[in-house]
């Protein structure tokens, strides 16, 4: 499913305009970008949780030439499926 699929599910599921549903979808992902970008964790029970995770720096190897280059630290948002989820989803393969 992508952002358009999305927009269009919600819009049918809450019997909304389209443009209505697009700026609600839009609201929401853009509250949580601001909340990842300020390092807040996002919890949703039932669904699962966003942190970001530091790494720090090392040294790595360029594939291309095998020169050892320096690797800069960086903040990387990281999900982490939620206990009802993951039971849904795997209850579903069976």
């Amino acid at each position: 499913m992508n952002r358009s699929d999305l927009i269009l599910k919600y819009s049918e599921y809450a019997n909304l305009p389209k443009k209505k549903a697009e700026f609600i979808v839009d609201t929401v992902f853009e509250l949580m970008k601001k909340a990842l970008e300020n390092n807040e964790r996002i919890e949703l029970r039932g669904f699962g949780s966003f942190v970001n995770k530091e790494y720090a720096s090392y040294t790595g190897r360029n594939p291309r030439t095998g020169d050892a280059i320096t690797v800069s630290p960086k903040r990387l948002p990281f999900f982490k499926v939620g206990k009802e989820l993951k039971e849904m989803v795997d209850l579903k393969g069976e």
